[in-house]
């Protein structure tokens, strides 16, 4: 495996052609990064390459320019690619168009298409029955072109798998090999990926002949580009007033908030409209019509908080975005490195917080093991968690298993019934919880939330009953005293919150109040 070092080769030393440097340098890009200076080299040579590169470290030019550099050398008759690039989002799929709309500016043979999902064939069809030399594309799409016979292969030179591992995430690893296998055996083969898994050596020995392996680790100045915080959190309620509280903030001059959910997201964006923030849900459900009016709202600076999925994790570069929040942590660790790498760009500084639950530590563990350093926590006045986490805390136990009989910081959400005779039972959502420790059982009946609190059913002293403020009707409680796991602090207030409103939709079920025109 290749390490990365960095060289002071120019693009044209590494053999780039002097009408693409000229247009690099157009845009200000005259130093190859890392993994540019040594990815570029091989590329030329017409080898195989697969290369593990994080998300910020200009992996699109390192595959772009030499294939651009192929391609302008040498013209070549016949119908179809010259370069064919593979992405898992539309996206990222678009955002790899506009790089190659820019280096090629002006040269001959650098005509480029895109498609993917989401968009009207008929437009599509249009645009491959004209001559082009590059096609940037998602996999189902592309393969829907082929079965249509609209996209031949009889040129290709070129194949390119952008984010193999997020495609084989999302299942296109058929669809990968069906289009490979409808290619000539003699072509180069590049995959860029993110991680080094099982199943992407696995794709990458059954798509590349003898590859060249490139690993290049984040560079040190982006990651010190990003202010990364940890800000502990009592329950969901507690993340909903520290992001209003942090929004506004002057510093923030635009964000993205992920969520681990689509209904979450477009939830949380109405909550911060209704809390006077220009805010926006972009997430999978939305057409592609809706997604690009968003991504033209946020880029145009009308948008000011984008609520995301994942789905919005890898292809948005938008320069103003200087805060990232991760309102749920993602369960992958390489996915907090892409969403936190949608700020502190070009050059640029930027702030990631992420809220950390009890039930998150273990994710923020991997996660810290995983960028190799610890992230800084911090706390906001007046709205300090009492969570604290001790040394070697990993979190509640996961959901779908029972809590250990006897452990401390027992129960969970999500099953029948949670006992635990140590400290903090907590149950939400099933059908019983028991336990003989402090701060005991909690059994719903009706109103009550039961937000991950347990409250006592034979634990030492207190009882309960409903939602908030200790003496609402619909929940069930024996025994006396005021023990407790997990309660909403009063400090944010007395007043019961309301039940979450679902997305308002429109005639045609499309959630409305997203945009702002």
């Amino acid at each position: 495996m290749t390490t990365q070092t960095i060289t002071d080769k120019t693009f044209a030393e590494l053999g780039i052609n002097e009408q693409i440097v000229a247009n690099l340098a157009a845009l200000g890009l005259t130093k190859p990064t890392p993994v540019q200076a040594e990815a570029i080299p091989v590329l030329l040579q017409g080898r195989d390459l697969i290369a593990k590169a994080p998300t910020g470290t200009g992996k699109t030019a390192a595959f772009l320019l030499p294939g651009m550099n192929r391609i302008i050398a040498e013209q070549k008759e016949g119908r179809g690619p010259r370069v064919l690039v593979l992405a898992p989002t539309r996206e990222l799929a678009q955002q790899v168009t506009k790089a190659a709309i820019s280096f090629g500016r002006g040269l001959r043979g650098a005509r480029v298409v895109c498609i993917t999902g989401g968009e009207p064939y008929p437009i599509q069809n249009r645009e491959l029955s004209k001559p082009y030399d590059i096609l940037v594309a998602t996999p189902g799409r592309l393969l829907d072109q082929m079965n249509n016979g609209r996209v031949h292969f009889e040129r290709i030179e070129m194949l390119v798998l952008d984010e193999a591992d997020r495609m084989l995430d999302l299942g296109f690893a058929d669809d990968m090999r069906a289009i490979a296998d409808a290619m000539p055996q003699e072509r180069q083969s590049v995959c860029f990926t993110a991680t080094l898994s099982s199943s992407v050596v696995r794709l990458a020995s059954d798509l590349l002949n003898n590859p060249e392996k490139l690993e290049v680790a984040q560079q040190e100045s982006n990651r010190d580009s990003i202010d990364q915080q940890v800000i502990f959190v009592d329950h969901v309620d507690h993340k909903r007033e520290l992001l209003n509280h942090l929004l506004n903030d002057v510093t923030v001059n635009q964000a993205i908030v992920f969520t681990a959910t689509k209904r979450d997201a477009d939830q949380l964006a109405l909550e911060l409209e209704d809390a006077g923030q220009a805010a926006a849900a972009l997430h999978g459900d939305l057409n592609q019509r809706q997604r690009t009016r968003m991504l033209d709202q946020l880029r145009s600076g009308r948008c000011r908080v984008l609520v995301a999925t994942d789905v919005a994790a890898r292809g948005i570069d938008v320069a103003g975005i200087t805060h990232v929040f991760n309102f749920d942590l993602p369960r992958q660790a390489e996915d907090y490195v892409h969403r936190i790498g949608r700020t502190g760009r070009a050059g640029a500084t930027g702030t990631a917080i992420s809220f950390v639950s009890r039930r998150d530590i273990g994710i923020l563990r991997n996660i810290e093991h995983y960028v190799g350093d610890k992230v800084r926590v911090t706390e906001v006045e007046g709205l300090e968690a009492r969570f604290k986490p001790q040394e070697g805390d990993r979190g509640h136990a996961p959901r779908g298993h029972h809590a250990r009989p006897g452990s401390t910081g027992g129960g969970y959400r999500g099953a029948h019934r949670s006992e635990g005779s140590g400290n903090g039972g907590g149950y939400r959502g099933g059908n019983r919880n028991e336990g003989s420790g402090n701060g005991g059982g909690y059994r719903e009946a009706g109103a009550g939330n039961g937000e991950g609190r347990s409250y006592g059913r034979g634990g030492a002293g207190g009882g309960y009953a409903g939602n908030g403020n200790g003496n609402a009707a619909g929940a069930r409680s024996n025994g006396g005293g005021n023990s407790y796991s997990d309660a909403p602090r009063r400090a944010y207030g007395d007043t019961p919150r309301p039940a979450a409103r679902p997305p308002v939709r429109d005639g045609a079920g499309v959630p409305r109040r997203k945009f702002y025109d």
